[in-house]
């Protein structure tokens, strides 16, 4: 009785007070379960309505789908009659064009035509001659296999097919015949065949008229078919499917089934579903009847149906009407214990916050006071920081005060990273994150910061060693590239010029060999305080790798840029270097390139800078070479190093080439096997043939010779039977070598074990070598020269005579022919001293049982003269011009003799 009599006893204030217990009434004073009931009669009569119109709009769709499918496969069946038609046609015209076409001629137009491949269903391509006013006799058939019967076969024997022939000789158009029992076909039952025919005219105009093409025919081309089999393979995939058809000849309202549907026929449709269509082609008319095999009532599966999400919809709706019905004790009850749980709301959030390692400040909105902070904030901020501290006084830089003085809850304040300073002046890195948040009936200001100081720290080292040199603290490459590249983009808007240097230590290879690498990193870091000292406060000065140093100069002219290279040099030379009581001085090349213009890039800024300083070490080391694009040496230093970065692939590429040159006898000497010389050339990438004077050059220099060495040695051992145009195996094969290659003291063993591997008589090699190289690798070259000797090979000394020794050094080393060099050769018909030295040379090397070759015979006078002065071989234009090895050619477009 007391809580009916007082309703304000349980706490809450009039508004929030329980209504009088009236069952689980509602509004209308209806139960909750007559409203669940009504909505679930109403949505699932709704469902009942929406599946029926789903079902209606299937049935519209498929039948439209059928009726295109219908269409498609009328159509296909069309096109497949029309493409047997054009098989025809291709064969009348052959007829038409020759009066006599034999049976051979015939099977080879069958042949090109393939005409199964197209249509499987073909079962014979036949040719009847006219032997009477109506009788036709088949006289050629393909295939024959098969068509064994129709040989010799009267047309008057099947009406249907002669029917076929007199129709098409009449109307000069393609005629098919009525359906009958293929000959080739005993064992079928039924009519199982059409043909296609076409008549064959004697030479002429087309016949316009009916008696002239009666009078004027000769012939029938005609086309068997498996009907059923034409049919099937002319319709869509998706006709089996979907449908289930029949074909019927109907001509003369006389139906002959041509074609049914495999499998069970589907129960009869109605004529809304079922189409019936007429084909007419070639004088007979086809019916083509379609029904669909499945009954279009049960199109929509019962998985898709929007039935049973309606029956289940309207559950879950009756099932809500009635939980919303008995809802509002529910949420009485439920705000009560919320108010109670919020009383102790306050002392949870700040026990949890203070177990968090983030910083978690809460302030005033209006003056910004600090009104609580966690432990972690306490301890990193100070003990008193909610002693009335603004929270902007916490941040360092000042626009960040004023941002937060100024924003709104409608800017955010995300992760925002900022140097944070505690009440102890203690600065850190901090990422900050800012939100206004309601407490109770208040808004306030709550900022969550985490200390990255530590990661910050990481950061900036990992920066400073990504973009630093770690012996010399000098900038590395990358990040001395992107200054160059940042430069070369403010040149091309209008910025002064710049210049860029590179510097290239002269023989530091020697300290670090004789020394050690600690003495040679000891001086590398002195000569970059060194350099650093001559250089203006904006200039760059990096370490772009080993001993090579970059300085980008800003705004430079070239005289200024030349005084700068000028004194760093001098600096580097003055510099002396004591390591564990010995003195080293060291000198430097530098080149030298201006960045005064758009539109350079940086790879061509520092290949032209690259160039420079190799023009100086070429030049004598310790020197400036100032980089100029006119410069004769610097171009043909630049072609260098291109033609250096080509020939790093061609050996990959496969873009080397060998040519042979003959070297011929000059004395009578009984037959023997030819003897060659074998030249490289290569072909670049636009498949031109490059002469060696073109790349030879810059192999040498930049130490890619010996791969080009050690590759024709290979190709020659490899090849050795096919290196002549004929053939025929080299009697002597001469492979150049340089002096680089002989460097290698690996390099016998390789000679030796291609020879071995590839079973090539060792007698049959000469290596050749000019007297320079020879001279100046002396040790090495004999070395190699007893090694390839002693299982048999031969030597040869080329280019003889150009050196000042030559006849001293003749008698030391182990030779076996010499080639006089050819600037004695070319003038030796009208220079008396040439012809001297020539028979000097000659008359040594017989005398030490040599062979004497002469290089450079360029006309048939001076092959004369050799001879007179006895010189046994002869090589040049005018005895042979080099051609392409026999096993190239083909790969070079010359054919094999």
């Amino acid at each position: 009785m007391l809580l009916r009599t007082s309703p304000d006893s349980d706490g809450f204030a009039p508004g929030l007070q329980a209504a009088p217990e009236v069952g689980d009434a509602v509004p209308l004073r209806l139960p909750a379960w007559l409203w669940s009931l009504l909505v679930l009669a109403l949505g699932l009569a709704l469902s009942y309505w929406t599946a029926d119109r789903q079902r209606a709009g299937v049935e519209r769709e498929q039948r439209v789908e059928l009726r295109r499918l219908a269409d498609e496969s009328q159509t296909a069946l069309v096109a497949s009659l029309h493409a047997c038609e054009m098989l025809l046609r291709s064969v009348q015209t052959v007829f038409l064009a020759s009066e006599d076409v034999s049976a051979t001629e015939f099977a080879h137009i069958y042949q090109a035509l393939q005409p199964r491949s197209e249509f499987p269903s073909l079962q014979a391509l036949a040719y009847a001659r006219r032997t009477g006013e109506a009788d036709f006799v088949t006289v050629m058939v393909e295939p024959a296999t098969g068509n064994e019967r129709i040989f010799g076969l009267s047309l008057a024997a099947q009406p249907a097919n002669q029917a076929a022939a007199l129709a098409s000789r009449d109307s000069n158009q393609v005629a098919m015949s009525a359906p009958f029992r293929l000959l080739q076909t005993p064992t079928h039952a039924g009519n199982d065949g059409v043909t296609m025919r076409l008549p064959i005219y004697s030479s002429g105009p087309p016949p316009a008229t009916l008696a002239a093409r009666r009078a004027r025919m000769r012939g029938s081309i005609a086309a068997s078919f498996h009907v059923h089999r034409l049919i099937a393979d002319a319709l869509p995939p998706a006709a089996f499917e979907r449908l289930h058809l029949v074909v019927d000849d109907v001509t003369g309202g006389r139906t002959r089934q041509l074609y049914v549907s495999p499998g069970k026929a589907p129960p009869a449709a109605t004529a809304q579903d079922r189409s019936v269509r007429e084909l007419h082609y070639g004088g007979r008319s086809w019916r083509v009847t379609m029904q669909p095999l499945r009954s279009l009532a049960a199109a929509v599966d019962w998985r898709e149906s929007m039935l049973w999400p309606g029956l289940l919809a309207s559950v879950l709706l009756a099932l809500l009407v009635w939980s919303v019905a008995t809802t509002r004790r529910r949420a009485l009850e439920l705000g009560w214990r919320m108010s109670h749980r919020y009383r102790e709301s306050e002392q949870r959030f700040r026990t949890l916050n203070d177990l968090l390692p983030a910083l978690v400040l809460l302030a005033r909105v209006d003056d910004g006071r600090i009104l609580y902070a966690n432990e972690a904030a306490r301890v990193r901020l100070g003990e008193h920081i909610e002693d009335g501290t603004a929270l902007a006084t916490l941040f360092e830089e000042e626009s960040l005060r004023k941002r937060l003085a100024e924003r709104d809850d409608d800017t955010p304040w995300n992760n925002v990273e900022a140097v944070l300073v505690s009440l102890g002046g203690d600065r850190f890195w901090a990422t900050t994150s800012v939100a206004q948040v309601r407490v109770g009936d208040d808004q306030r200001m709550l900022m969550v910061a985490s200390d990255i100081s530590e990661q910050r720290q990481l950061t900036e080292l990992l920066s400073y060693q990504a973009s630093h040199d770690t012996l010399t603290e000098l900038y590395n490459r990358r990040e001395f590239e992107r200054h160059v590249q940042r430069a070369l983009h403010a040149v091309a808007h209008g910025a002064p010029a710049c210049a860029l240097l590179y510097i290239d230590l002269d023989q530091f290879k020697l300290i670090n060999d004789t020394s050690g690498h600690l003495a040679g990193d000891q001086l590398l870091s002195q000569l970059a305080l060194a350099m650093a000292e001559q250089l203006r406060g904006g200039d760059i000065l990096a370490r772009l790798g080993g001993d090579e140093f970059g300085i980008l100069a800003h705004d430079a002219r070239p005289e200024g840029a030349l005084v700068l290279a000028e004194r760093l040099r001098a600096r580097i030379e003055g510099h002396i270097y004591v390591w564990e009581q010995r003195s080293y001085t060291i000198s430097a090349s530098v080149g030298v390139v201006m960045i005064d213009r758009g539109g350079m890039t940086l790879r061509e800024v520092l290949s032209q800078a690259d160039t420079a300083c190799y023009m100086a070490k070429d030049h004598g080391r310790n020197r400036v070479h100032f980089f100029s694009e006119q410069d004769d040496e610097t171009i043909r230093r630049r072609g260098e190093m291109e033609w250096a970065n080509r020939l790093r692939w061609v050996i990959d590429e496969q873009r080397l080439l060998l040519d042979y040159q003959e070297v011929r006898p000059l004395q009578p000497r009984p037959q023997q096997d030819p003897h060659i010389e074998l030249l490289l050339r290569l072909r670049d990438e636009d498949g031109r043939v490059v002469m060696p004077g073109a790349f030879l050059p810059a192999a040498e220099r930049y130490g890619l010779i010996a791969q080009l060495d050690r590759w024709v040695v290979a190709e020659a051992t490899a090849h050795f039977g096919q290196l002549h145009a004929d053939g025929r195996t080299p009697g002597r094969c001469s492979l150049n070598l340089s002096g680089a290659t002989l460097e290698d003291d690996s390099l016998a063993d390789y000679v030796l074990g291609l020879i071995e591997r590839h079973g090539v008589a060792p007698e049959r090699l000469c290596f050749e070598i000019t007297e320079t190289e020879a001279v100046r690798n002396l040790p090495r070259a004999v070395r190699f020269f007893e090694r390839v000797r002693a299982i048999g090979c031969q030597v040869s000394l080329d280019d003889f005579g150009a050196g000042m020794s030559s006849f001293g050094y003749l008698k030391n080393l182990p030779v076996d022919v010499i080639k006089i060099d050819g600037s004695f050769i070319r003038d030796l018909d009208n220079d008396p001293m040439s012809r001297s030295i020539v028979d000097a040379i000659s008359e040594i090397g017989h005398q030490r049982g040599l062979d004497v070759v002469a290089e450079w015979v360029a006309s048939d006078a001076i092959a004369d003269i050799l001879r007179q002065l006895g010189v046994d071989y002869g090589q040049g234009f005018a005895l042979h011009r080099p051609e392409p090895v026999r096993y190239q050619r083909v790969l070079r477009g010359q054919p094999a003799r």
